[in-house]
């Protein structure tokens, strides 16, 4: 079986089970015009539905502004319910209201979703509820299984609480959401950590570590890789000399603005390849016109999924200087395509970082960032040496703890908890 991008997908090795019915509440999912959006969130929940354990149905709540605003549109197009793989994926409409909002998101939600929610739960009744974010999934989905009745799971991923749990009113919401849910879930150990000082309590939750496309994301020797990359008139990234790569939302918090002030502490041949969109580019643009760097930066834009594998291999070095992470898919991606990363001490890094042949923890400056580089351009460890940290991820194994998680949630079957 495979996804709609062409994944394989694991299957569950159970002959014979009883199959749960989730609903999955998630804000981040792709859809048509927005394919990279979530990407992430759709394979786990295809990896879960591949076991045959459980029967996934996702809604994943499309905000729009009551005025027609432009950068909206193609929102607009996407359908109110489509099929991906083996899921059934409901785009409901709620009203946002840009940069005001926030704080009521997570009720504007549930009032747009609860009725779709209550009609799919009466045609045929789910086990569980699910929120894939913290915040806003998180509170609108504790709402939706308040009134359906049923045990509630929530994911926490990383800005979900290191940016939303410092305010107030989304804070209350979050610790509520969470005292109610039946199963919490993390990315990483250090974020569990930065939850309980929140007051979500760590007895109550799981660390659940993202997957990874094995099949995929595997070393290909960094010349071929870098000869093929530099083939593809889109990208037009170097045919030589040292590459440096940041894959991600072009975005304040990513940090790629430190990654550029770093390739002044480096050799004139040392270049940066950024992949990625958001709204700090332009800003990030200018930058390299102000540091005279226009010959040594490029912006790739959106790549293509199909190549982010190439273009990961083809780099000496991912740099990526997050302010925040719970857990980073960019950081395991590179490494198991033998990419070392250079990265801060934020989030899981160091549960992903755990030595030296899987890159550097460096403090968020240029000059640690170009010392690391210096670093590992000089004494580059091996791709396969590299790659051999990312073994410990799949898809299988993501799903496969999500589905006894989920179990969990669900308590003993009646006949178990009546004897």
């Amino acid at each position: 079986m495979t996804g709609p991008h062409g994944w394989a997908l694991p299957k569950c090795s159970c002959e014979s089970f009883d199959v749960k019915r989730l609903l999955s509440i998630s804000t981040l999912y792709p859809a048509p015009g927005r394919s990279g959006f979530g990407r992430f969130v759709a394979r786990q929940m295809e990896a879960l539905a591949a076991r045959g354990d459980w029967q996934v149905t996702v809604i994943n709540p499309i905000g729009l502004p009551p005025l027609p605003l432009k950068r909206y549109a193609p929102l607009r197009a996407i359908p109110a319910v489509e099929a991906q793989g083996p899921l059934t994926i409901h785009h409901p409409r709620f009203t946002l209201l840009p940069a005001i909002s926030g704080p009521i998101n997570p009720a504007l939600i549930a009032r747009a979703v609860l009725p779709l929610a209550q009609k799919l739960h009466a045609e045929t009744p789910f086990d569980l509820v699910d929120a894939q974010f913290f915040y806003p999934d998180g509170p609108a989905a504790a709402k939706i299984a308040s009134a359906l009745g049923l045990p509630l799971a929530i994911k926490a991923r990383g800005s979900d609480i290191h940016l939303w749990g410092e305010r107030t009113l989304a804070r209350h919401q979050i610790l509520a959401a969470a005292h109610q849910a039946s199963a919490i879930l993390t990315v990483s150990r250090s974020l569990t950590k930065d939850m309980a000082a929140m007051g979500i309590p760590e007895a109550t939750t799981h660390v659940h570590y993202t997957g990874l496309d094995r099949e995929r994301f595997q070393p290909l020797e960094r010349k071929a890789a870098r000869q093929l990359i530099s083939a593809i008139p889109a990208l037009h990234v170097w045919s030589t000399g040292p590459l440096l790569l940041c894959v991600g939302a072009l975005v304040p918090i990513k940090g790629q603005a430190i990654a550029i002030r770093a390739l002044k502490h480096l050799p004139e041949d040392v270049r940066l390849a950024i992949a990625g969109t958001g709204l700090d580019e332009s800003a990030l643009k200018a930058l390299t016109v102000e540091l005279g760097l226009e010959q040594r930066v490029h912006f790739l834009g959106a790549v293509e999924h199909d190549l982010l594998p190439q273009l990961l291999c083809a780099a000496d070095a991912m740099v990526l200087p997050s302010e925040r992470e719970g857990l980073a898919n960019a950081w395991i991606e590179a490494i198991a395509c033998g990419t070392p990363v250079i990265i801060p001490d934020v989030g899981g890094a160091r549960e992903v970082v755990l030595d030296d042949t899987a890159g550097r923890i460096v403090e968020r400056t240029p000059e640690a960032i170009a010392l690391a580089a210096t670093d590992l351009l000089a004494n580059p460890p091996s791709q396969q040496s590299v790659a051999a940290n990312a073994e410990r991820f799949s898809w299988s194994a993501n799903a496969a703890a999500l589905a006894a998680i989920y179990e969990e949630a669900l308590g003993p079957p009646a006949t178990e908890s009546a004897s």
